[in-house]
């Protein structure tokens, strides 16, 4: 046995206890840090060979584990740009170098450019929508943008597609009249049984455009006995601009243009269409050509129904920005509409306990981790999106304090098993004395 071999393993106890007590440290002064995730110090022991009766004092060694995967508390806050993973996945977010790395801490905000950014001045990433629906890049970080939620000024966006859907009444009379006297040859005849509604479209200024629709049955097809009485039947629709109605009288008929456009919806004895169900507007005042898809009507017994939904918005301006579970950022409009502006994407990775941990509470991918793996919240294991809400540490405030306490009283340990090996030392020089 070497007393000098005992002073050692004395200091290499004071060590790993002054690395606990560091970690200790660490966790306390982030138990108010969002999305921080405590690291703890695990000990393994060092043993030197040893024979006959003598022993060799070996020591002890650290290591730092995290622990990441383990999920903190949700608190909810009153700003929408607050956000918080439910579940497995990290935000990608930018440093000022430009390198993408992953954090939990979703306290973002808007910088003087309208980017969110969080407390530790890390960008939130994500798809924008500006080319359509954005798809993911699984294996890396490309396509990802900064999210910029400086929404200012009015938006108008050109309806170009709209759909309809109801029900047409299977009951219905034929309209009895020739078909020059149909809404779509735009005079005032019309059978009581032709069903108007209306929908309102935009122009590309924004500007409110209404348009009236006609429904009327125009034909019945034969049933060869011994079927049952036919019901499959072809039904006009005309549509015609609702500016250019008729001033007065008992109906909007004369239009004092043409029909915008008309088109015919057929069924199948099940009330099912058979028709592609697309027909065009095509308004020469605003030069707009908009698809119109009623392909979801119907025709059976029930009573006339009709919903008209176009795309398009009017010039209105910005009121907030909301993100939804999947991570779609939207901007909301004063006059209730919303726009997709960013998708926000989630990465995840392995083993997330072996990440490295770098300043400003981000992390970034290692051989020990696994590689990122990316994709949206709510697919392939991944969490979901809160927002208005931010994730708390994880760290147990008063676990930390009994180990504060644990490593004081090991570390004065250690530092004793040193003194008293200091104390033989300082026999052994007096017998010399």
């Amino acid at each position: 046995m070497s007393i000098f071999g005992s002073m050692k393993t004395a200091v290499s106890g004071m060590n790993a206890q002054a690395n606990r007590l560091s970690t200790v440290a660490d966790n306390i002064a982030n138990v108010n840090t969002t999305g921080y995730k405590a690291v703890s110090t695990s000990f393994s022991s060092l043993v030197l060979p040893s024979s006959g009766g003598n022993y060799n004092s070996g020591g002890v060694q650290t290591s730092v584990r995290q622990a990441v995967s383990d999920q903190g508390d949700i608190s909810y806050t009153t700003s929408s740009t607050d956000l918080a993973i439910s579940g497995d996945g990290f935000f990608i977010v930018q440093g000022p170098d430009g390198t993408p790395v992953l954090t939990r801490a979703g306290d973002f905000t808007k910088d003087d450019e309208g980017n969110l950014v969080n407390a530790a001045g890390f960008m939130l990433m994500g798809y924008s929508y500006d080319s359509g629906a954005p798809a993911v890049v699984v294996n890396g970080f490309d396509g990802l943008v900064p999210v910029n939620v400086n929404q200012d000024g009015l938006t108008a966006i050109a309806s170009t597609s709209g759909i309809f859907k109801g029900n047409l009444d299977s009951n219905a009379k034929i309209a009895p009249v020739a078909p020059a006297t149909a809404p779509s040859a735009n005079l005032a005849t019309t059978t009581t049984d032709t069903k108007k509604v209306s929908m309102v479209a935009y122009d590309r200024l924004g500007n409110k455009v209404m348009y009236d629709f006609y429904f009327t049955k125009s034909s019945v097809a034969a049933a060869p006995p011994p079927a049952p009485p036919a019901t499959a039947a072809t039904w006009e629709v005309a549509m015609f601009r609702n500016a250019d109605a008729a001033v007065g009288g008992a109906t909007s008929f004369p239009y004092s243009t043409a029909a915008v456009g008309t088109g015919a919806l057929t069924f199948d004895r099940d009330g099912k269409m058979t028709s592609t169900g697309t027909v065009n507007i095509v308004d020469p005042v605003t030069g707009q050509t908009i698809a119109m898809d009623f392909s979801a009507f119907t025709q059976l017994g029930a009573d006339f129904s009709g919903t008209g939904t176009p795309n398009g918005q009017a010039a209105t301006p910005v009121k907030d920005v909301t993100v939804d579970g999947d991570g779609i950022v939207y901007a909301k409009y004063e006059d209730g509409s919303t726009k997709p502006l960013y998708r926000i994407p989630l990465a995840n990775v392995a083993s997330p306990d072996k990440l490295t941990l770098m300043s400003g509470n981000v992390y970034s991918a290692n051989g020990q981790s696994g590689v990122t793996v990316t994709g949206f919240p709510q697919t392939n294991g991944l969490g979901t999106i809160k927002s208005g809400a931010l994730e708390g540490s994880n760290v147990d405030l008063a676990g930390e304090l009994t180990e504060m306490i644990e490593s004081q009283r090991s570390y004065t340990a250690n530092s004793k098993v040193f003194q008293t090996g200091s104390d033989i030392m300082d026999v052994l020089v007096n017998l010399k004395r």
